[in-house]
């Protein structure tokens, strides 16, 4: 079987890990913890980066930093991950879902604005594929209201929108390392503070509450508890195996769009003869090849085409089931509209493998669908 995903290591990644336990440090902010930061403030021009144990701790703490309150709304897409909507929740606010546009399926913000009410907090766009936003536009609409903009950028390292990094052009962003991003720790993440109100304050909260970073500083003579927080860093092995994967990040990215291209290319001719579409790529954007979809004509096709893949030894995945249909969802959020392009986006979408090393196997994968599209459509 073709994996969907296979974790990528350039092979310096059990070194780096070594030298920090040879360095005695294996608790958050150490030297490798440090030299992640400051690639990430070197690449993407943010003010503070701070590396988290996950995606998911980044997006809690811009919510905290956001001060989401009981009843506050914030305005995100429902085909997100749930971590995008359970930040805001964990708060008391309420995730309220707009639809996205059938181009990038990135959220729509021509349906921002009638989503706003006097509760609305924040805008929580999610750069889908690796593909950004309309960023500017939204930033617009967040300054006319006075919203704060919190980037989820999970799957956005080293892509742009408008020559800037994904996560650096909102108030707050957020990435993540996780093994099935392009740049992996494991489980990992970090939040870029690109607003100067908010960085003393995400010290506070990254350190359990307390102004423990002040006290290291000697900015003050002791450390205490002062704030909200929790523990938020990642331990430093995370950091040493992140660190290898940073220095590689660049040819890491050249060799994932390679093999994007290669599948674009080669199904356009499935999207000529209109039985697939292909992704959107805007101009002004430019995107890191986080992954590779098709989006068949319906739900039957898709599930008949993962069916085929897999009994061909490929193992190609659907996915996010909308937010705003789970159980959760329904308890928790409220929708703007009905949301038409999330649902058949969702019931559509199939994802093939995109790995370092797939080249190995990338004509076999093409030929099945190529094949396997033809079949279903009776050509």
């Amino acid at each position: 079987m073709i994996p969907f995903n296979k974790p990528y290591m350039n092979g310096k990644e059990l070194y780096y890990i070594a030298q920090a336990h040879a360095n005695g440090h294996l608790s958050g902010d150490g030297p490798f913890t440090k030299r992640c930061n400051a690639w990430l403030e070197a690449q993407t021009g943010t003010r503070k980066a701070m590396l988290t144990h996950s995606g998911t701790a980044a997006l809690e703490m811009a919510a905290i930093l956001a001060d989401i309150q009981p009843g506050d709304e914030v305005i995100m897409p429902s085909f997100t991950f749930v971590s995008t909507a359970n930040a805001v929740v964990l708060r008391g606010g309420v995730p309220v879902f707009v639809d996205i546009r059938p181009d990038t399926l990135n959220l729509d913000e021509t349906q921002i604005e009638a989503a706003i009410t006097p509760r609305t907090k924040a805008i929580l766009p999610v750069h889908y594929a690796g593909v950004g936003c309309a960023m500017e536009t939204i930033m617009a609409i967040a300054a006319r209201h006075n919203l704060i903009v919190i980037e989820d950028a999970a799957h956005g390292i080293l892509a742009r929108y408008g020559g800037r990094e994904l996560g650096a052009i909102g108030h707050l962003g957020c990435l993540s390392f996780h093994e099935t991003k392009n740049v992996i720790s494991g489980e990992g993440g970090a939040l870029l503070v690109n607003d100067e109100r908010f960085v003393q304050r995400a010290e506070i909260i990254r350190e359990k509450g307390t102004n423990r970073s002040a006290f290291f500083r000697g900015e003050v003579d002791k450390y205490t508890w002062v704030d909200l927080g929790s523990s938020y860093l990642p331990n430093e092995l995370t950091a040493a195996f992140l660190w290898a994967q940073m220095e590689e990040a660049y040819s890491i990215t050249e060799r994932r769009l390679a093999i994007w291209q290669t599948y674009h290319d080669a199904f356009a001719v499935l999207e000529v003869a209109g039985l697939v579409r292909r992704p959107v790529i805007p101009d002004g954007v430019i995107h890191n090849a986080h992954m590779y979809y098709l989006l068949l004509p319906d739900l039957e096709t898709r599930t008949a085409f993962i069916d085929g893949l897999k009994a061909a030894g490929i193992h190609t995945v659907f996915h996010y089931v909308p937010l705003h249909s789970a159980p959760a969802g329904r308890r928790y959020s409220r929708t703007c509209g009905d949301l038409p392009v999330t649902t058949s986006v969702s019931e559509r979408l199939v994802r093939l493998p995109l790995w370092i090393g797939v080249e190995e196997y990338q004509e076999q994968i093409i030929d099945a669908v190529i094949a396997q599209v033809q079949a279903l459509a009776g050509g």
